[in-house]
């Protein structure tokens, strides 16, 4: 098993009180695995990955649940053992490749200083790792281009070189937050294909961070649908994008158009996502809830249903 997250809580104290923007997430990644982590803007997503890789900003820590890389729990490690896992073990990709990058530095001495940081080689050889990571992802004439800066990149030759990056110390799952949103339609297909290729040719893990059902049906082959901080739905990505089952994921698959079908309108969630501060007692997504009814004020756990698990009330065993 390569990644396991169990209860997982993340706690911010603030004048109202102890605010909770992850609460008590759950899930596993296997080996060679992209598990895609779905949901609106403020549901705790880009969160719970900063937790994941020791990122969280203060005053926001892990309160309760725990995190395992291949058996070893690394949420109770020191600060610098940790950096040695996070740049070893674990690589992360995020949005904007022009914030990932140092402008000041050539991008073969940060190709070569992250592989020196990590692995036993001397200089020459790192030298020849970071022209082979920039030809495993789609780099043309690595040896060309290795001494130039990040701004005499294009957008998506960025995030080839993020890519890369993330891979250098060759780890065993990689945390992609919005990993395309940054770029036009046409590269982002090029960068999903390119993980895609990588996570199986690799056997690399993957947690895929992103609002874009688009993105997940592309590369995921799991999802976890999270809402205010809880995944209200897991289960491979035929079940969540053919038959959800949570009202939340059905309504959220309702707002996308598809083709041949030619509706008179698109599906709308009523409503906003909460905030922190404001999550209802129960399930959480049962204001906007059409099927709402009294038992949705106490909160659901998740059950297991076909390939996956829901959390909600109208799955529980005993609903009639």
């Amino acid at each position: 098993m390569s990644l396991r997250v169990e209860n997982l809580t993340v706690e911010i104290p603030a004048r109202s009180g102890i605010l909770r923007p992850v609460s008590d997430v759950s899930f596993e990644i296997q080996p060679g695995e992209v598990l895609g982590l779905v949901g609106e803007s403020g549901a705790g997503k880009s969160m719970t990955g900063s937790a994941l890789i020791g990122l969280l900003e203060p005053p926001a820590s892990i309160s309760s649940g725990g995190i395992w890389l291949d058996g070893e729990r690394i949420d109770t490690l020191s600060a610098e053992r940790l950096r040695q896992v996070r740049g070893r073990r674990i690589g992360s990709v995020f949005q904007d490749p022009q914030t990932s990058l140092h402008p000041l530095f050539q991008i073969g001495k940060q190709l070569e200083d992250t592989i020196l940081a990590h692995l036993p080689v001397d200089r020459r050889e790192a030298r020849r790792r970071a022209l082979a990571l920039m030809r495993e992802v789609g780099i043309a004439q690595p040896e060309q281009r290795i001494d130039d800066y990040p701004h005499q990149f294009s957008g998506g030759m960025r995030q080839r070189i993020v890519i890369a990056l993330a891979l250098a110390a060759e780890p065993r799952i990689i945390i992609a937050d919005e990993p395309t949103t940054a770029l036009d339609m046409s590269i982002q297909a090029q960068i999903l294909s390119l993980l895609r290729r990588l996570a199986t040719e690799r056997r690399m893990s993957m947690l895929l961070i992103t609002h874009d059902l688009g993105v997940i049906a592309q590369l995921a082959d799991r999802v976890a649908v999270i809402y205010a901080g809880r995944i209200i739905e897991i289960g491979s990505v035929a079940q969540i994008l053919h038959a959800p089952l949570h009202p939340y994921s059905q309504r959220l698959l309702g707002c996308i158009p598809r083709i041949g079908t030619r509706p008179d309108r698109l599906t709308q969630i009523s409503g906003s996502m909460p905030r922190p501060e404001s999550i209802p007692e129960g399930c959480a997504f049962r204001p906007r809830c059409l099927g709402a009814y009294e038992r949705c004020t106490e909160r659901p756990r998740l059950v297991a249903r076909g390939d996956g698990a829901v959390a909600c009330w109208l799955h529980a065993p005993d609903h009639v």
